[in-house]
């Protein structure tokens, strides 16, 4: 027996919630597949964001933020603090807590908007026809009009450094240490790597990090990326870029890790080593051969610029398709799949998609770096601004960083925002909004900004890039 929905999506991270949901807002008789288990063995929507990525590594950021700031910096306001300590299984324990609110949160709005929910696993077979398979071994045929996939990514797994033991872990295991690591090596130096460096780096964790790329933080501005890797040794991080791992060992409760940079081969002792490489979408078992859904030679679905595959009728987005692995793009994806089912035209603007390190102080970045429109040949102005020029930045006791505005020479259209700060994964919002709207630096300039605030900082930037910012010494930049 089959049972017939208008839109069967496949994966309940924040790509296929967000279609799921908004499929069924938008009068569809929709249905929705996650395999996911939580650590109760219990059904646990949201995907790798949810579940052992964006959303518990954030909790981890934050708790041992405020570790740091109660410990070393507090004082410098007059609160005067002794002996303080992380309790790590508390905080886990909280990461968790919140982990599954969230996760039981996103399983009531499924409830809440009439969506079906099928807990187990998805084959695509020809004709939209998705077998389901639950946990318990039922299996169903799920015939749909329309299929989303949206079952997201995993971490890389490096030959040199197999996972071992909660020795050798990956970022997922990484989330989940009872016990601060007296000596932890991270290899890669991306956003994942660096955020989870700086978690166990605040609970004490000397940590040492090894890049195969020559260049730190390639796809930020390069100036801002400057600017972090210097934040990040002053807070004690051991950045090593080029260097290639070639092999690891373990002994008793040891990690030993080879590897080459431009001297030769070294090695290194870790109490534990998390592998940060990067991630691949995740398709394995998905596809039925009569599927008629290909992907491409990085394993990524092949779709359109809306998300459309080679077969009518099925989508794909997230992780799993072309573009960058966040959860927002994911999200936005979604929600534009599914009004297109439902009659509407709506996009997803890629140009202006934000990215964020959580670290501390964030990076977050909007458009284009100086790096690509000099190689493109566009002419530009920049404006920046320190934040150790901010009133807010002063009374917060936090001024690290700068605020950055490339606008086009000749129209002032603003070509990209960077942003290294404390919350500058808030202010970024700012710029994307301008942007969408075409806005000009000049726009930017003539917006009130409330006083005093961080977001004051964008605002001084914008003034900046045609030389009358009020609370710096202007250098107006050409190229």
């Amino acid at each position: 027996m089959s049972l017939n929905f208008d839109v069967v999506v496949i994966g309940g991270g924040p790509a296929g919630y967000h279609a799921a949901i908004r499929a069924a807002q938008l009068g569809l008789n929709t249905a929705i597949v996650e395999k996911w288990l939580n650590k109760e063995n219990a059904p646990a929507y949201g995907g790798t964001c949810l579940n052992v990525g964006c959303i518990p590594s954030k909790a981890l950021l934050e708790a041992s933020r405020k570790f740091v700031d109660t410990r070393d910096h507090l004082g410098d306001i007059g609160i005067k603090v002794k002996g303080v300590t992380a309790d790590i299984p508390t905080v886990i324990a909280k990461k968790d807590e919140v982990v599954g609110n969230l996760t039981k949160g996103v399983q009531g709005l499924l409830k809440s908007n009439g969506v079906t929910t099928f807990e187990g696993m998805a084959v695509l077979r020809a004709g939209r026809k998705v077998a389901f398979t639950a946990h318990d071994g039922k299996a169903e045929e799920l015939v749909a009009e329309h299929v989303i996939i949206a079952t997201g990514s995993v971490p890389i797994n490096i030959p040199p450094c197999p996972l071992t033991d909660g020795l050798i872990v990956d970022s997922t295991g990484a989330l989940d240490f009872t016990a601060v690591p007296k000596r932890l090596g991270v290899i890669g130096a991306g956003i994942i790597g660096l955020e989870l460096g700086s978690v166990w780096s605040r609970f004490g964790s000397e940590i040492v990090v090894l890049e195969a790329l020559e260049g730190f933080l390639p796809a930020a501005d390069k100036q801002v990326g400057k600017e972090a890797a210097k934040q990040f040794k002053k807070q004690g991080m051991d950045i090593r870029l080029g260097t290639r791992v070639t092999g690891s060992e373990v002994k008793g409760k040891k990690v030993t890790v080879t590897y080459t940079d431009a001297e030769g081969d070294k090695k290194e002792v870790f109490d534990k080593v998390i592998v940060a490489v990067g991630r691949r979408p995740y398709t394995e078992g998905l596809l039925a051969q009569d599927s008629g859904v290909s992907l491409d030679d990085r394993g990524f679905i092949t779709v359109s610029d809306v998300c459309v595959t080679e077969v009518p009728g099925v989508y794909a987005v997230g992780d799993v398709v072309r573009g960058p692995m966040l959860a927002h793009k994911g999200m936005e994806e979604g929600i534009m799949v599914a009004e297109r089912i439902a009659g509407q035209k709506n996009l997803v603007n890629y140009d202006l998609v934000p990215s964020v390190v959580y670290t501390h102080p964030e990076i977050a970045w909007v458009g284009k770096t100086e790096q690509e429109l000099k190689a493109a040949g566009v002419n530009y102005q920049v404006g920046s601004f320190p934040m150790a020029a901010s009133g807010r930045a002063m009374a917060n006791n936090d001024t690290t960083g700068l605020v950055k505005v490339i606008a086009d020479a000749a129209t002032d259209r603003i070509l990209g925002v960077h942003i290294i700060s404390a919350h500058a994964s808030e202010m970024i919002a700012e710029a994307v909004i301008a942007m969408e709207f075409g806005a000009s630096a000049e726009d930017l300039g003539l917006t009130m900004f409330a006083h005093p605030t961080l977001s004051e900082g964008l605002h001084e930037a914008a003034l900046a890039v045609s030389g009358h910012a009020i609370h710096i010494a202007n250098r107006k930049r050409k190229k």
